[in-house]
């Protein structure tokens, strides 16, 4: 379209309808715009990049509460964006605890994540019967509707494993009694370890093993997975039974990078480590209990 001779680009709109945080996007990029604030200048003083401001107007991501202060204060909204982020927060999708809801939408978006997974295989590497087991066994109650709504939610995390555009870069570590102390029959166990050999061998994933006669490290108790990104600062999650954490303040996740640092350390070789995974899964595969590293 052109007016007197000058050529005008239309925006694409965005429907602030769709959802919770599409209309909290439309309405942070209305306010920026009508302050007359380039992406650049709404961010100035911020830690954060403007691909990943340019998300959260447009309903992809959620906005985190330092950079909801920060709007509020460039945009002199009187606490409007900080109080919104509590809406956004419990517009959670289908199938996830609420306080996971910020580690979901974080692995779309990781430049690195780095996993100690010491009691059951970690969710993005779960097979369908192995989530199912999981969520039996942690959600006794659920109804069958409810448990495969469960299911099929993780198993769509997945995904990150086959885009070729954005695949991060995910190094995981397990501990050995994920191999020995089967929670599946053994054909099922035997696809739960070939999904994982299946990914190294793809080279979508690191893996390592820490044995059980190790030595003493950081991570004896709890699971930890740390989070890089181009466009924001780390992130450091740790869960329990129906609870999780996650940290954003830089030099704590510094510190929980030094004692992942420590774990990597103790744990079995890449290498050496997919040796062990492919005889376990052999193992389960001929009806045998693989034995333990004693």
């Amino acid at each position: 379209m052109s007016y007197g001779g000058e050529h005008v680009v239309r925006r694409k709109d965005i429907d602030g309808s769709i959802s919770v945080p599409d209309f909290y996007g439309t309405e942070l990029r209305w306010k920026r715009e009508a302050a007359g604030l380039s992406l650049e200048a709404f961010l100035k003083g911020s830690f954060y990049g403007t691909t990943y401001l340019s998300d959260i107007e447009r309903g992809e991501r959620r906005m985190p509460i330092d950079l909801a202060r920060h709007a509020d204060r460039v945009l002199g909204t009187d606490g409007f964006f900080e109080r919104r982020c509590e809406d956004v927060r419990k517009s959670r999708r289908a199938g996830h605890a609420a306080y996971f809801e910020k580690v979901l939408e974080a692995e779309k978006h990781a430049k690195t994540m780095e996993e100690w997974s010491p009691t059951v295989c970690p969710g993005l590497l779960q097979t369908p019967a192995y989530a199912r087991a999981v969520v039996r066994a942690t959600h006794p109650l659920s109804l069958d509707d409810e448990v495969e709504e469960k299911v099929s939610a993780r198993m769509a995390r997945a995904v990150l494993f086959e885009m070729d555009h954005h695949t991060p870069s995910y190094w995981v570590i397990l501990h050995e009694l994920l191999l020995t102390d089967a929670i599946l029959p053994p054909p099922e166990m035997a696809e739960q370890l070939e999904r994982i050999v299946e990914l190294i061998e793809r080279r979508r994933i690191v893996t390592q093993i820490v044995l059980r006669k190790c030595s003493p490290h950081p991570f004896m108790l709890g699971s930890a997975k740390i989070m890089t990104f181009t466009d924001a600062p780390p992130l450091f999650y740790t869960e329990s039974l129906h609870s999780g954490d996650t940290i954003d303040d830089p030099a704590l996740v510094e510190e929980y990078r030094r004692s992942y640092d420590l774990l990597r350390a103790v744990a079995l070789s890449p290498d050496t480590s997919l040796a062990m995974i492919k005889s376990a899964a052999e193992d389960y595969r001929n009806g045998k209990q693989p034995d333990r590293l004693e």
